[in-house]
This record gives C-alpha cells, sequence and structure tokens, in this order.
C-alpha cells in the first residue's frame, strides 16, 4: 500500500485537497473492508454452528445405538438362558439365608471401618450404572486406634462398640439413629436399619509413598472390626469416599452416613454441596459430639444460596454443623432430626424458625443442648400433620411446647431438663389442639445414662385428658402420685385413668414407704384377677373395666421382692424389674428378675 507524498512543508490548497480525497477514499475502503469481515465471520459461526448441530445429532445416535448394543447384550447374556422356574429357586435361596438381598441388590450399603478401602465405594458406584438413582446407607465404625490420631479438641466418652450396636434389643423407632441419653450422657447410639453387610473385598490400599499397604481383612465383622494399627489410609478414607460419592451427588436419592466417633479425615463432609434434584433423605449422624468450624456445605449454605433440593423430604443432623437460616433447613420437611453438639449455642426463637418452615411435618425431633433466649418474640406456629414430636436438651426448649399447635400428635417424647414442672405446658398443648388421640408419651425417660431427678411433674391431673393413651414411659418421677392417679378412682370419679393403657415402663423413679402397695393396688384395679384377657372398654373419659395392661417395666426405682415380682407376673403378661445398685438401695445385689 502507497501513502500520499505528504512533505514538511506548510500544505497548500492543493496538497490540501489531494489529502482530504485520499481520506476519503481510504474511509469507504475501510467501510468495506469491515463489512467483508463481518459477513466472512457470520459465515464462518454459522458453518459452527451447522456443524455442532450435526455433531449433536451423531452423539444422540450414538447413544441410541449403545443403548440398543447394551439391551441387546443383556437379551443374549448367559443368565437368561436360565428357566425362570430356576431363577426363582435361585433368589429363594438368597432370602432364606438374607431376607433383605432384593433391597441390597438395588442399593449400596456398606459397614466398613477407615482402615477398609474406599475403593470399595467406587466400585459399588461404578457398578450401579450412570443413570439410575442411588439409595446409599454406609454406617463407618472408627476403632481406638484411628480415633486416637490428633484432632484439635478433646472429645467424650464414645458409646459400646460396633458389636453392642448391632445386637439393638431396643424398642424400633422411626428414626434411623436412636437417642439412647437424653441429659448427662451426651452420646448417642447407631443402629443400622437393616441387617448389617459385610465388607466385600476390595483392592489393596495405595500407599501415598509410592507401594501398596497390606490388604483389608477378611471379609467377616469380627475381624473387620479388629484393628491392630492404623493405615495410612485411614488418615484418606473421608476424603477419597467423599469425592466419589459427591461426584455422583446428581443421583442420590437417599443419603445416609453415621459414623461412632470422629476420625481424621471427617471434616471431608463438608465438600457435601450441589445440586441434589432427586435427593429425597438426608443423615449424616455421629454417635458423640463433634467439635467442628464452620462448614460451607448444604445444611450450612448461606440463606440466599439456590439449593436444588426438590423433592427433599427428610433431614436428619445429629451432632453436625447446620445453619437455622439454611435453605435446606426450609424445604417443607415431612421429617426433621436435628441433635446440636454442646458448643451450639442457638436462640430459642430460631429453632422455632426452622419449625415454622416446615408446616408439613409429620415427625418432629429437637435436641438441642445450648438454647439462647429468643431475638423475636415466639409466635404460635400450627403443625397439623405433625404426628411424632420430640423434644430434649435445654429448659427454654420447654418455650417451645407452649408455642406449638398440634391436632394431629400421635407420640409426644419430653427429655428437657426442665427448671419448672412442664405439666402444665403438656396441659395446654393438649388443649390448645383440641385434645388430640394421643396413643404415646414419654417424660424424661432415659435409656442410658443416669436419669433426670426432681420436680418435671408436680401433678399428674393431665392424664385425664390422654383417654387414647397406650403407652406411658416415665424417669425420675416419684412413684407414689403416679401409681395413685392410675391406680382404683375416687368414689365420685367414674372409672380410672388412661383406660386404654397397656404399657408402662419406669426408670429411676423413687418409691416412699406406702409405694410398693401402690403398685399393687393399681394393678389390682387395671388387671384383676377375674377380668376377661382384654376387656373392653364402654367409655374414652373412663371406664370401669379398663383394657388389661400387657406390660410393665420398672428399671432401678426400688426393691421389690420376689413375692411382689411373681404376683405382678401373674397379673401382667411381660413385666421386667431391675433393683436399683446397691449405693442407692443398700442392697448388696442388683436383682433381674
Amino acid at each position: 500500500m502507497s501513502f500520499p507524498p505528504f512533505t514538511c512543508e506548510p500544505p497548500t490548497a492543493s496538497s490540501l485537497a489531494d489529502a482530504r480525497r485520499v481520506l476519503d477514499t481510504s474511509n469507504t475502503s475501510l467501510t468495506a473492508l469491515d463489512h467483508k469481515i463481518e459477513v466472512a465471520e457470520s459465515q464462518l459461526a454459522q458453518i459452527v454452528a451447522d456443524s455442532r448441530c450435526a455433531i449433536k445429532q451423531l452423539e444422540r445416535e450414538r447413544a441410541a445405538l449403545e443403548e440398543k448394543i447394551a439391551r441387546t447384550l443383556a437379551y443374549i447374556a448367559p443368565i437368561r438362558r436360565l428357566p425362570a422356574e430356576l431363577l426363582r429357586h435361585i433368589f429363594i435361596m438368597n432370602f432364606d439365608e438374607y431376607p433383605c438381598c432384593a433391597w441390597i441388590l438395588s442399593s449400596i450399603r456398606l459397614v466398613t471401618t477407615p482402615n477398609a478401602s474406599a475403593d470399595t465405594i467406587r466400585l459399588w458406584l461404578e457398578r450401579s450404572g450412570s443413570r439410575i438413582p442411588l439409595d446409599v446407607e454406609i454406617f463407618l465404625h472408627v476403632p481406638d486406634a484411628v480415633a486416637s490420631a490428633p484432632i484439635p479438641r478433646s472429645r467424650t466418652r464414645s458409646p459400646p462398640q460396633w458389636p453392642t450396636f448391632l445386637s439393638n434389643n431396643a424398642t424400633t423407632t422411626t428414626h434411623y439413629v436412636q437417642i439412647q441419653a437424653s441429659q448427662p450422657t451426651t452420646s448417642i447410639q447407631i443402629v443400622p436399619s437393616t441387617p448389617p453387610i459385610i465388607i466385600p473385598h476390595s483392592p489393596p490400599h495405595y500407599d501415598w509413598s509410592g507401594g501398596l499397604s497390606p490388604p483389608p481383612p477378611p471379609p467377616s465383622l469380627p475381624s473387620v472390626l479388629s484393628v491392630t494399627g492404623q493405615s495410612r489410609a485411614s488418615s484418606h478414607w473421608g476424603h477419597i469416599a467423599i469425592y466419589y460419592l459427591v461426584e455422583q451427588m446428581h443421583r442420590w436419592e437417599r443419603f445416609v452416613f453415621r459414623f461412632d466417633r470422629q476420625f481424621p479425615s471427617w471434616q471431608a463432609l463438608k465438600s457435601v454441596s450441589g445440586p441434589a434434584p432427586l435427593l429425597r433423605e438426608f443423615e449424616v449422624s455421629c454417635a458423640e459430639p463433634m467439635y467442628h468450624s464452620e462448614w460451607p456445605w448444604l445444611p450450612s449454605a448461606n440463606p440466599n444460596a439456590e439449593v436444588v433440593l426438590p423433592k427433599l423430604e427428610t433431614v436428619t443432623l445429629q451432632y453436625t454443623p447446620f445453619k437455622w437460616s439454611s435453605p435446606m433447613l426450609r424445604t417443607n420437611l415431612r421429617s426433621l432430626n436435628l441433635r446440636t453438639v454442646p458448643t451450639t449455642s442457638i436462640p430459642v426463637d430460631r429453632v422455632l424458625h426452622i419449625v415454622s418452615n416446615n408446616k408439613s411435618l409429620e415427625d418432629l425431633s429437637l435436641h438441642v443442648t445450648t438454647v439462647l433466649n429468643p431475638v423475636l418474640p415466639l409466635s404460635q406456629t400450627t403443625l397439623p400433620e405433625l404426628k411424632t414430636l420430640s423434644l430434649g436438651g435445654h429448659y427454654l426448649m420447654a418455650s417451645l411446647i407452649d408455642s406449638l399447635v398440634t391436632p394431629s400428635l400421635c407420640s409426644l417424647t419430653l427429655n428437657i431438663d426442665a427448671r419448672d414442672p412442664i405439666d402444665d405446658s403438656i396441659t395446654n398443648l393438649v388443649a390448645r389442639s383440641s385434645h388430640p388421640a394421643i396413643h404415646s408419651l414419654s417424660i424424661a425417660y432415659c435409656t442410658n445414662g443416669p436419669p433426670f431427678y426432681g420436680g418435671l411433674i408436680a401433678s399428674w391431673g393431665f392424664l385425664n385428658d390422654l383417654n387414647h393413651l397406650r403407652m406411658l414411659q416415665v424417669g425420675g418421677t416419684p412413684l407414689d402420685p403416679l401409681f395413685a392417679m392410675l391406680g382404683a378412682p375416687e368414689e365420685d370419679v367414674l372409672g380410672v385413668m388412661c383406660p386404654f393403657l397397656e404399657h408402662l415402663a419406669l426408670r429411676g423413679c423413687p418409691a416412699h414407704s406406702d409405694g410398693i402397695t401402690k403398685l399393687v393396688q393399681m394393678v389390682d384395679a387395671r388387671n384383676p384377677d377375674s377380668a376377661p384377657p382384654s376387656a373392653p372398654t364402654s367409655a374414652l373419659g373412663g371406664s370401669a373395666t379398663p383394657v388389661k395392661m400387657r406390660r410393665l417395666e420398672m428399671y432401678e426405682c426400688t426393691v421389690l421382692g420376689q413375692d411382689v415380682v411373681a404376683w405382678l407376673k401373674s397379673r401382667i403378661d411381660d413385666v421386667e424389674c431391675v433393683d436399683p445398685p446397691f449405693e442407692r438401695c443398700e442392697y448388696s445385689i442388683a436383682c433381674h428378675w
């Protein structure tokens, strides 16, 4: 390209005219070139779009062809050639040995330890395919050798060893994690919701120094649980396992992860975040408090964060971090089970905020150890579908009882460290809720650890409003007033209290000198010697012929004596009595009848 020969001389009229002509010509040429470039780029973009569209069409055809090949391979697989009656016979044989085999074949059920290979989880995920929803349930037993690894803060005493978890002789509840202690004891007991699955053979551990560590122990439960030393893999187990699981988070339909104590890589759980469009149930539970910092995971997400959980119905968080304002806790849940660590403080109005954001709750269990006074006034909250309510922990949790309306309530459990009697709160809840048909009531009834003592119930008159009650569990309350209330009615009262009561369980309830006499009188009134096995009541408000009491449990209450126990067994089908220990009753041997 040639340029006009402009000189350094001052321009003349003729040279200025020439320069203006050159400038106009150059601008015209520049505009033409810009237009050609735009046209070429547009043509190129169209070619790329057409090519991408063609590629996507080819990919769809390839996927369809691959699926057709997979279906064909499945059709010609050798197992297809087996007669249907032979397949049925094989499955029946498996059902005889393991009744849950059909569930296991379509789900991930794993009992493991940090010393086992995390590649087992990868193998299970790979074998599950890439499309079907995942039902994941993992129980991690942390041996002493692994748990003793350096952890920033001290921990409380662990619950019994894993074999005792598997032999669960307590009454099964709808929760997968059963709370076995309520006030002084901070540990909970983890039990499998299904029979345990023995760890399958796994690839050898990868040694981070470049070699291979010894293979895992043989696949039998005792050998899996016996750990002689801490494997290098144990310090990385959580990071590897959670990485594989989170990769498939979009397929989670149910995710349950339980472990009995803190382990070196437990903080890997904080990476559990992301969309889970199929997730219906989410649970992460530890059997003892974990001392943790802020976690950027789903239960601790920021209030304004976009959380994709359209199908979530059940959330259980036991001794794991969460925020009261997390979007995960306001997805209109059906079941909510929260248990905080002692270092977590939350105002009581924010606990109520969690509840009020889930008006469709059917099952609610809250155990908050440290509760602060409310920041905002507590407002009355109606839960029209709530059937099971369990409240425990700090004494301020009692104020929640006065804020709830539960017209469909069937089961009420209160393990609150109350400073004042709570019988008025129970009476008001029942009246405010239009006298729901409560079948089960548990007050300060601990199944592990010392019971509550002192003044939780001032008067048992509220039992007069619980005409449908079938099971009553009480701990740490004097027996005499209760037996007097449940025994023979006064002369001017028609019928006994709680005519449908069939199961009475007492723990750590002291008795005065005439407590045993009142016990005998109560049983004689409810289970008379001449009564038929199951006499129907004539009215809900009281009847001279209540249903027969079928089970009586008394743990560490008072020394009854062999004659009284024998008489009780002659009237009640199922009687279990455990005398108090020596230091409480000055009785040298604790008798278990």
